[in-house]
């Protein structure tokens, strides 16, 4: 469906336009008219397929009717600081020839000069929910005047243990307003807090729910957990692979694999919760800018990175919660581009990657490589039991050093980290026989 028939005004189309697109994707065509006509919405949709602009586009349609008194009316609430900063761009973007004052308030930088910028007036605001707790304390900002209300990766604000705060922030909406809760995966969770605060709301699904982008080529390899970032290295070099996003569980095994590959030479940078916003933005923007090669995340930023063109997402470590799966592989494929996700699964990981393909119920072929065939033994639970207790298998960075493969492939993935794609000139080049897992 185009643009032109959904009842935007021109501001809105020649700003969409000058964005590069024509056609409303599946889940605009149907949320978009839902929202116009004053719904409650429930939308879920897969990652990449434009959400954010399912619900700015007629956030913005209906802003622009009404009076521009820099009343607060729109409440946005995403679960990470990038995604905060995400939507207020696609909402700028969106809004850039209608006068829409917007905000993105979140934690890890001086609350200050966000104070300031509130009482200047603001019409929507977009904020993480524990610095909106800070801002509701401080009496900085006033919720009185919100007649919409926007939930954005609801699924995963619950999964960060936000539902004690997306409470108390709700019940202090005392307003008729209009609420959206958007997400790319649904759960019984979910459906109890739009049972809770949505009014009979419209539910929107354009794809099985927990399902993958068909643009993306999902590939597994096993290989031992000590073996991993050797094995990493390699791939990336031999196959000349660049703007690489890797995901491991923790802050700490973020860090060390950061500062392996760069010792591999493959330019590196590291970004999870502990960073300073500062040192987030900056690795993101020299990753988007291919001034590094390899950014390595943990899942805070599985939600909320928008990387034009990404075309490789490795899976370092599987992840604890199936469903995290689908968040950090949708970083790839997006807006209907082809990308490549691959997964490293070692034998403590089994159970875990057997649950992700039971969730999303396509084929993900899994291949051994030669050199690294995995000697560890299967394990249907000790993944699980791992992640529960702390311990277990040792994460992130992929053990030891520098280990040469029982058939005489030296790891050494410096040589096509900063050359290229002659790949491990001593190693396995990339028609390397192969077989079945």
């Amino acid at each position: 469906m185009n643009f032109d028939s959904l009842g935007l005004r021109a501001e809105l189309l020649r700003a969409v336009g000058e964005q590069g697109y024509s056609e409303a994707t599946p889940v605009q065509e149907k949320a978009i008219p839902a929202v116009l006509a004053g719904h409650d919405v429930m939308a879920s949709a897969q990652t990449g397929t434009g959400k954010t602009a399912a619900f700015t586009l007629p956030l913005l349609e209906k802003l622009g009717k009404q009076p521009g008194d820099r009343k607060l009316r729109a409440l946005i609430l995403t679960p990470t600081r990038e995604l905060a900063a995400q939507v207020h761009e696609n909402l700028r973007n969106y809004g850039r020839h209608m006068s829409i004052r917007s905000v993105e308030i979140y934690g890890g930088v001086n609350i200050n000069p966000q104070i300031t910028k509130l009482k200047r007036g603001v019409d929507v605001l977009i904020a993480t929910p524990g610095r909106l707790i800070d801002h509701m304390e401080r009496g900085t900002v006033d919720l009185r005047h919100i007649d919409t209300l926007i939930l954005d990766e609801a699924d995963r604000m619950l999964d960060m243990g936000f539902r004690p705060a997306i409470d108390r922030i709700l019940r202090s909406l005392t307003g008729k307003r209009q609420t959206l809760l958007f997400s790319a995966t649904f759960s019984k969770e979910i459906s109890a807090l739009a049972h809770k605060f949505l009014n009979n709301p419209m539910r929107i699904e354009t794809a099985a729910p927990n399902s993958t982008v068909e643009a993306i080529a999902q590939q597994a390899i096993t290989v031992d957990q000590a073996r991993k970032r050797e094995l990493l290295s390699w791939k990336i070099g031999s196959e000349n692979w660049h703007q690489v996003l890797v995901f491991t569980r923790t802050k700490h095994g973020a860090n060390r694999l950061a500062k392996q590959l760069e010792a591999d030479g493959l330019t590196s940078a590291a970004i999870h919760g502990n960073k300073s916003q500062a040192a987030r933005t900056k690795a993101l923007a020299a990753f988007k800018s291919n001034k590094i090669r390899v950014l390595v995340a943990t899942d805070v930023a599985a939600r909320g990175l928008d990387i034009d063109l990404l075309p490789h997402v490795v899976n370092f470590e599987i992840p604890n919660v199936p469903e995290d799966y689908v968040h950090r592989i949708g970083r790839t494929g997006r807006a209907g581009r082809d990308g490549v996700a691959l997964s490293l699964v070692c034998g403590a990981e089994h159970g875990l990657f057997e649950d992700i393909r039971k969730l999303v119920k396509v084929p993900i072929p899994t291949e051994v490589i030669e050199g690294y065939e995995p000697t560890e033994p299967l394990s249907r639970d000790a993944g699980k039991t791992n992640q529960r207790r702390g311990g277990g298998q040792k994460r992130g960075g992929g053990g030891g050093g520098p280990r040469r493969s029982a058939k005489g492939g030296g790891h050494r993935g410096n040589k096509g980290g900063n050359n290229g794609g002659n790949g491990n000139s001593r190693g396995r080049g990339r028609n390397s026989s192969r077989r079945a897992a």
